[in-house]
């Protein structure tokens, strides 16, 4: 249309404009959601309907945010919107964990100096301040995503009421059995100087020395005799990647149904599995030797060795554990450094002692002999090169192997037998398992999975060697040193805590704590000493579906609807809150679970400072906007890996735009529309605004669901090919011609408003949860009717299905002239790039066709030139053509159009001039004007 035309409408500059200055202008809508009090009132708004809870993992307190984490919160948020705009009420509690060695560390750092003379009291004090400093820090960066949710009650990991609660639910377990004392090899750090968890481990390549090692019989029991071989010349080889637990070695384990070959090199006899013989020769490089006889795993059992460096005879015993897998069947067993060895060997006991002869900082003992005091990477080293030195060494090999490091620190770890606290996991296993499978698990292969680690689990180590966290409440009686935890003890603690937080802890003696006239239940005793480790931190993230679900009000809501976080939680928050859920109240704390995957770059590579492929959250914001990191997050499968670069948010800006333009096209053609006085009922609607409101329909159809599975993408695709495709490829251009030639308050240009006005509305809303800054933008530009909340976005309902009464034919129809549009467009391209025409106005287009297409053209001959948006149709039943179409049975032609050009509509015509009032206008246009 011409610019004097738009000017005689006076079109308005709306505020929504084309550049979108998310950067600029999004803080503005923060500041205007936070002073509204917009989470708040949305919630009381929704305070009649159904309660719909996703229950928050809490984050580390510790740093600052990441693109993974802003990846999870911007999933949640996008969930807790789009329920909240479907029938629910849907709260968001944010959530922290503010203890545990991360935080404590972190601490330690800034602290600095000399922190020998520190208290558990001041230290602790430190690490609260740096933990809340963190919180507030990360809340901001939260908000600034868009998240909304309850940030002025947010829960805390070192809230007193969670710690009491955490206590009650420590006594619960503990009255059932199911927490117990014991002394076991569990995963140690001896940088961080703790015991370790399983969720606590993180497996990376280790380049490291795989050792056979030669032990020599002492007592063969009469087999090697009966086979005329000499005992003394005898040896069972070992091969372990861990050379510094052999100090530790008291057994070597056999499998009694495989069998063992006896091979003589030179004058010695080894005895080594059958099966893997010749993979031990090859790493010995030895080629020579001569099998002499084999013998059943079962039938070496009992036979005695001698240590190659202690003074120490061990047994030969047999263990279902020993597979074939690699080294030699014959397995080094240290029951100080194994969980399997330790349970083996216990079978044994007194007869094979519990021997640790490394300490918690990883230095050997005065039990290994000649190598003590020395760490254990300098224990490799010096133990094979003396057992080299002595003869003792079989083979020696550099491998690459994955081995268990520290998820704090990085450093392997050692495994370690201590006296630690222990939940038994197979105490309620099958009670887990069955509770697992009543969950909804997205994707479904997530059943499986924790299934699979919970089987493999017999244990978990709840407690930690260090000071910032949860006192673990246990007593000791000083008189018969039994520990005590019942529930008159439980309760004190959990009272106390609850009041004065657990620093008290610290601040109190036993005897402060427990109640007036406490007594040992074991012996009478009234002396008593407090245990001094805390619980370990994903305990107290685990138990905090017990205090936010069900202390929080009219927000109680147990279990929760659904738990969202990366796929690293099956064995971290998903697992430590499963089980004390089912230990306390016998099922599953949660409804579903839907899991993410992890940020990687552009090329599927591990986003690192190293390789500087990362990209920090706020640099996004910083250069697109928040919208735009969020249409990142809703774009993409985010179960699998999701991928980011500069150039996906380049793509994404595109599309962004292409949805942004539609709305303001949108806004910029309903200025002088009021939906409660203009609006056309949708049965007296043109043709083509109806076929727009079903389009919305199916879209609406489409992203509703989506919402409901949590497929994102699929929303997010959804709109964008309906802004492109259906709105700004065809039909937002087809009705130019009504909105700005018509006269404003004709019917036809009333029913195209009324058919935009419904989709913006509608379009508005379905994109609410992806993008809300720029849905909140739109919304305060929009003038709304009766039916709709124009305060906020936030306070409205996802739009419903509108009773537009159309057939299928009908549908069908405007499809299939959709369709030959675009082969007509194609045609006047190839016009246009020729210098045949300019505008499309400026053509005429004659479609040849077959006899059944010229009955459907013929039959929409009316729509066809303004759904072309060309001057004239000429209809023609023959197979000649200049453009051969895709579509079978037509054929295109374009030629300049006839007549003179009207000034106001553009369209060439035989009727300009025939106006005296109006000689450079059509007829149609003088009309309008007079």
């Amino acid at each position: 249309m011409s610019q004097d035309y738009n000017q005689t409408l006076n079109l308005p500059k709306t505020d929504f404009s084309m550049r979108a200055a998310l950067p600029q202008r999004e803080p503005d809508w923060l500041k205007t959601w936070e002073e509204d009090r917009r989470y708040y009132k949305m919630i009381e708004k929704n305070a009649d309907k159904p309660l719909y809870v996703l229950h928050d993992g809490p984050p580390y307190a510790n740093g600052d945010i990441h693109l993974g984490t802003a990846l999870n919160k911007v999933l949640k948020d996008i969930i807790i919107r789009s329920k909240n705009m479907t029938g629910y009420k849907a709260p968001y509690i944010p959530g922290w964990d503010t203890h545990g060695l991360p935080i404590e560390l972190k601490a330690r750092k800034k602290i600095g100096g000399d922190q020998t003379k520190l208290s558990p009291i001041e230290l602790r004090k430190h690490c609260r301040e740096f933990a809340l400093g963190y919180v507030d820090q990360q809340a901001e960066s939260f908000k600034r995503l868009g998240s909304i949710g309850d940030y002025d009650h947010p829960y805390l990991s070192l809230q007193p009421e969670l710690e009491a609660k955490q206590i009650e639910i420590f006594g619960e377990m503990a009255k059932k059995g199911y927490i117990y004392k014991g002394l076991k090899p569990v995963y140690w750090c001896p940088t961080c100087n703790t015991a370790l968890a399983e969720a606590e481990i993180e497996y990376e390549e280790d380049p490291c020395h795989s050792i056979y090692v030669k032990f020599n019989v002492v007592d063969d029991k009469g087999k090697f005799s009966a086979m005329g071989i000499d005992p003394s010349n005898v040896y069972f080889v070992i091969w372990t990647t861990t050379t510094w637990t052999l100090p530790g070695n008291l057994a070597i384990c056999l499998g009694g149904t495989y069998e063992y070959s006896v091979v003589k090199v030179n004058d010695e006899y080894y005895v080594m599995a059958t099966e893997l013989l010749a993979s031990a020769m090859a790493a010995a490089k030895i080629e020579s030797y001569e099998t002499v006889g084999t013998i059943p795993g079962s039938d070496l059992e009992h036979i005695t060795y001698k240590h190659p460096f202690l003074d120490r005879i061990s047994p030969i015993i047999l263990g279902d554990h020993v597979t074939l897998e690699s080294g030699t069947g014959c397995v080094h067993t240290a029951p100080g450094h194994g969980v399997e060895d330790f349970e083996v060997c216990v079978n044994h006991y007194p007869d094979i002692p519990i021997i640790v002869p490394v300490d918690s900082k990883g230095v050997l003992t005065e039990e290994a002999g000649q190598f003590a005091g020395l760490s254990t990477q300098d224990a490799n080293k010096a133990i094979a090169q003396y057992l080299d030195k002595t003869g003792s060494l079989f083979a020696l090999q550099k491998i690459i192997h994955q081995y268990p490091h520290c998820w704090r620190c990085h450093s392997p770890i050692l495994f370690r037998a201590t006296e630690q606290w222990f939940c038994s996991v197979e105490d309620f296993k099958e009670q887990t398992i069955k509770a697992i499978e009543g969950v909804e698990w997205i994707p479904d292969w997530g059943e499986g999975r924790i299934i699979n680690m919970v089987r493999d689990r017999s244990d978990w180590c709840i407690s930690r060697q260090r000071v910032w966290g949860v006192p673990i409440p246990i007593f000791y009686c000083d008189d018969c040193g039994k520990y005590i935890v019942n529930d008159e003890s439980i309760k004190a603690v959990s009272e106390l805590f609850g009041k004065e937080g657990s620093d008290a802890w610290y601040l109190k003696s036993a005897e402060e704590i427990l109640p007036d006239g406490f007594t040992c239940p074991h012996c009478g005793g009234k002396h008593f000493t407090k245990e001094k480790d805390i619980m370990d931190v994903w305990y107290d993230s685990g138990i905090t579906h017990a205090s936010v679900l069900t202390e929080r009000g009219d927000l109680t809501h147990w279990p929760a609807d659904l738990y969202l976080e990366g796929a690293d939680q099956y064995r971290g928050w998903f697992q430590s809150s499963l089980l004390t859920a089912v230990a306390w109240r016998g099922a599953a704390p949660y409804k579903a679970v839907c899991t993410h995957g992890w940020v990687v770059d552009g090329e599927g590579k591990k986003q690192s400072k190293s390789l500087g492929n990362g990209i920090l959250p706020e640099e996004i914001i910083k250069e697109y906007g928040a919208d735009i990191l969020r249409l990142w997050v809703a774009s993409s499968d985010y179960h699998a890996d999701v991928r980011i670069s500069k150039e996906i948010l380049k793509q994404l800006s595109e599309q962004y735009r292409k949805i942004r333009n539609t709305a303001r096209y949108i806004l910029g053609n309903v200025y002088d529309f009021d939906p409660d006085t203009d609006s056309i009922a949708f049965a007296d609607m043109v043709e083509l605004d109806k076929w727009a409101i079903v389009k919305l329909n199916e879209l609406t159809e489409k992203v509703k669901e989506a919402y409901n599975k949590f497929d994102f993408h699929v929303a997010f695709h959804a709109v964008h090919n309906f802004c492109t495709i259906d709105m700004s490829n065809f039909y937002l251009d087809v009705i130019k011609d009504r909105l700005y030639c018509e006269a404003a308050t004709d019917t036809k240009r009333r029913s195209a408003q009324t058919a935009i006005y419904t989709v913006l509305s509608g379009l508005t809303r379905l994109v609410s949860p992806i993008i809300p800054f720029t849905a909140e933008e739109i919304w305060a530009s929009t003038k709304h009717g009766k039916d709709e909340d124009g305060a906020s976005i936030i306070f409205n309902q996802m739009p419903n299905h509108y009773d537009v009464d159309v057939t299928e034919a009908f549908m069908e129809k405007w499809n299939r002239i959709h369709i030959i549009r675009d082969d007509v467009n194609k045609a006047l391209e190839q016009k246009r790039n020729a210098k045949q025409i300019g505008k499309s106005l400026e053509a005429k287009v004659i479609l040849h066709s077959d006899a059944e297409m010229y009955e459907f053209l013929t039959s929409v001959k009316e729509e066809l030139a303004t759904a072309f948006i060309v001057s004239e149709v000429e209809l023609v039943q023959d197979e000649k053509g200049e453009y051969a179409s895709e579509i079978e049975g037509l054929k295109i032609s374009v030629v300049p159009a006839e007549g003179e050009k009207c000034e106001r509509c553009w369209i060439y015509s035989d009727t300009v001039g025939k106006c005296s009032d109006h000689p450079t206008l059509c007829a149609r246009c003088a009309s309008v004007l007079k």
